[in-house]
């Protein structure tokens, strides 16, 4: 990171994907001009936090062209991507932490001091304040790993949200192909949220938990809602540095409970998630709810604590206002372009999820002078 900001600022832009363009005679041998790539952006290199997106000057996704440092490339975190989309590739970073923190859970047995990595296959799972993108990731992932649980709880507050959860992951269906329950819960309409959620387990409470807000009584029902050897893991990460909650010390006790947190995934998660997406295992759709081009990147990222939704998908080649999927065809009929009602119609027929034949197309009928 450049000292002087003002005269040096950093590129925005940390989850992102695109073409190679040209290449050093270093790397020529692995990489080629064409090839789709991603990038691992935790680089984590010497110690330091220094990430696209946060330190460099001209190192970003919010950008039509980029230099990639040769740490990245010393560290093996510029990936080839096979698929299809390159929304799919850009999506990877945030699946892959997700993929991280279900490889990262663990568990345990009386009298053996090992621990075995990763959910408990065939247990009892939850995905607490898990309707928003973070969380579809995460469940998207949780159905179609290779180690899955038997039965998925989704918890939230927003009626919206969840609606739109159980419409991209209908439970009888999910039962039917994948033999998992699948459980949307609005936990604001509860009494008694933890008994409540303990009666959907049969009383034994979750083996694999992971809390995706980073809100006091989030944390309290991630708690209380363990059984036996269950594993917490506190997903979302606070940005106050008191934060803290309570959890049940007697279960930690006599009821091997424990807790861990996870912030990004490894370059193997990332792979991992590349691998699964380009397998059409996973879908890291479920996380998008708005497109747009790089004019609109700036302001979007000034106020997405305002705008509602999932992730936002930046075209960074093309000129185009930042607008929900679910008003492309309101927007075509406003400005009478036939594009975004053609848009619109490849949309619906995807369950209302941004796909590769929308990204084609758009890519095909928008151009930067637009």
């Amino acid at each position: 990171m450049h000292p002087d900001v003002a005269e040096h600022p950093a590129i925005m832009g940390h989850e992102f994907a695109g073409d190679i363009v040209k290449v050093g005679k270093a790397h020529q041998d692995k990489f080629k001009p064409g090839m789709k790539f991603t990038l691992q952006p935790a680089l984590n290199y010497k110690g330091t936090m220094w990430s696209p997106g946060y330190s460099y000057e001209f190192f970003g996704g919010d950008a039509t062209y980029c230099i990639i440092p040769a740490e990245v490339m010393e560290l093996g975190c510029l990936l080839e991507y096979k698929g299809r989309a390159y929304y799919e590739a850009s999506l990877a970073e945030p699946m892959s932490c997700s993929i991280g923190a279900f490889n990262a859970a663990y568990h345990t047995k009386m009298g053996v001091y090992h621990h075995d990595m990763g959910i408990k296959k065939g247990g009892k799972l939850a995905i607490l304040a898990g309707a928003g993108p973070m969380g579809l990731g995460a469940l998207t992932y949780a159905l179609h790993r290779d180690v899955r649980p038997g039965m998925v709880v989704v918890t939230d507050i927003n009626e919206d949200r969840l609606a739109r959860a159980e419409s991209l992951f209908p439970p009888k269906e999910v039962k039917e192909k994948d033999g998992i329950d699948l459980y949307f819960v609005n936990t604001a309409n509860m009494a008694d949220p933890a008994a409540e959620l303990r009666e959907l387990t049969g009383g034994t409470g979750f083996d694999d938990v992971f809390c995706y807000a980073p809100i006091a009584p989030v944390v309290e029902l991630s708690s209380a809602v363990l059984g036996r050897d269950g594993c917490l893991n506190f997903f979302a990460g606070p940005t106050d540095k008191q934060f803290s909650a309570k959890m049940n010390f007697y279960d930690v006790h006599y009821n091997s409970t424990h807790v861990m947190g996870t912030t990004g995934g490894n370059t193997a998660d990332m792979i991992e998630s590349l691998e699964l997406t380009a397998a059409k295992r996973i879908d890291p759709a479920v996380m998008v709810t708005h497109i747009g081009g790089l004019n609109a990147a700036a302001e979007t990222t000034l106020n997405l604590p305002k705008i509602p939704g999932g992730k936002k998908l930046i075209y960074t080649h093309l000129t185009m206002p930042l607008i929900a999927l679910t008003d492309l065809r309101a927007k075509g009929e406003q400005d009478n372009d036939p594009r975004y009602t053609a848009l619109a119609d490849i949309v619906d027929a995807h369950n209302g999820l941004w796909c590769p034949e929308a990204e084609e197309y758009l890519l095909a009928n928008f151009n930067p002078e637009d």
